[in-house]
């Protein structure tokens, strides 16, 4: 039986960060990974290109979590800036897209060799095709596994949670966190489309390929970006960011004419152009496929009562929907819920029940945003429990 400083479990975004730091520490770092290859979830990501941070992921309300609090440390202790230096020193060549996305101009490739370089200059033994089959403790950490058997006094727990299960994504982490006594706030899939039925399905799939942008809501929380109708419901980026506030029988808002005063514009149109039909106006402020689906036939303005652009602006500017379903692990980018983060140091990301076992990454009850934020709180978490293994 080997024995380490400290076993990582997940040779992802965020193992592969904590095995670094724990490394460059001096410690005797092994990093397990049950795959053929390492960084799976990153060779994919931003399709291909990596979204690797975003310039404003330190800021902790764009994270959920049942404890809102609990990210603020690690994202002020290893912050954007950080992670971008560790790019910039290894002159990857990167831009911005918007809402402060950052990707590279290459290939998510050089995100994982600059990740894979860090570990082999800080003697991190990265052994794959190891599937752990258990894990026990008694006055160190036991990690069984189908190619050999370890020992630690630390293990770090960077699994992963259930979404894209077709690159390997499982449940061990939770299975792990029960099997120590610490709860699990019930996982569901984030950041991927909303199926619909009925009628809905029926104008979604008439439109699909269509995108718009659009104000999309639901409860108190709101987004603009793209929406895209597709054969099975909406998607787009809009869609994804709300998809992980929505729940089994909410309703979502979609506010397609974002920065129009619909009822003002169409009163206005009647006035200059009272000949035009109805779709040929909405057009002006629409998709032309979107706006005859919403105002089919040949009607003239000047022929509008009040009532009816009432009502027309109010299914632009309010468009209610109720989806049935997300589109699920499958497709979903992110997992929301986790490992109960109150059972966990904010700094550390030890257990305080279990010392010495570390959770980090997606495996934990916070998720960020679209757009770079769920890597950075792998970069962040990880690094906090590299410093402390």
């Amino acid at each position: 039986m080997e024995t380490f400083d400290a076993v990582i479990v997940g040779a992802g975004a965020a193992g592969l960060m904590c095995a670094i730091e724990a490394g460059r520490r001096g410690r005797r770092v092994l990093l397990l990974e049950h795959a053929e290859a390492p960084g799976a979830k990153i060779l994919i990501s931003g399709g291909g290109r990596c979204n690797f941070t975003n310039r404003e992921a330190d800021l902790p309300e764009r994270y959920l979590s049942a404890n809102p609090h609990f990210c603020k440390s690690a994202l002020s202790r290893y912050p954007p800036g950080d992670f971008i230096a560790m790019i910039e020193r290894h002159r990857i060549p990167y831009h911005e897209k918007t809402l402060g996305q950052l990707f590279c101009d290459g290939s998510a490739r050089e995100i994982l060799a600059m990740l894979l370089a860090e570990c082999r200059a800080a003697r991190v033994d990265l052994r794959l095709a190891h599937r752990v089959r258990e894990i026990a403790r008694n006055d160190r950490f036991r990690i069984e596994t189908n190619r050999g058997v370890f020992a630690a006094p630390a293990v770090v727990i960077a699994t992963g949670g259930l979404s894209i299960p077709k690159i390997g994504a499982t449940g061990f982490a939770y299975d792990i966190a029960r099997r120590f006594g610490l709860a699990v706030v019930e996982p569901r899939p984030g950041l991927a489309g909303l199926k619909v039925a009925g009628e809905t399905l029926a104008l979604c799939n008439a439109l699909s390929g269509v995108s718009v942008d659009a104000i999309v809501s639901c409860g108190s929380v709101s987004f603009r970006e793209n929406i895209l109708l597709t054969h099975r419901g909406l998607s787009g980026p809009a869609i994804l960011q709300i998809s992980s506030y929505w729940k089994s029988g909410d309703t979502v808002a979609i506010d397609l004419a974002a920065t129009i005063d619909a009822e003002s514009f169409l009163r206005d149109r009647r006035r200059a152009r009272p000949r035009a039909e109805l779709k040929t106006v909405l057009a002006e402020i629409l998709p032309s496929r979107l706006a005859e689906a919403i105002a089919p036939g040949k009607e003239q303005m000047a022929n509008l009562p009040d009532r009816h652009l009432v009502a027309i602006s109010e299914r632009v500017k309010r468009w209610k929907v109720q989806p049935v379903a997300s589109e699920g692990w499958a497709k979903a980018e992110v997992t929301v819920g986790g490992i109960d983060t109150s059972a966990l140091s904010s700094k550390t990301m030890e257990s305080r029940r279990v010392p010495g076992l570390y959770l980090i990454g997606e495996a934990v009850d916070v998720t960020g945003w679209l757009g770079g934020y769920n890597f950075q709180w792998a970069w962040s978490s990880g690094w906090c429990a590299g410093q402390s293994v």
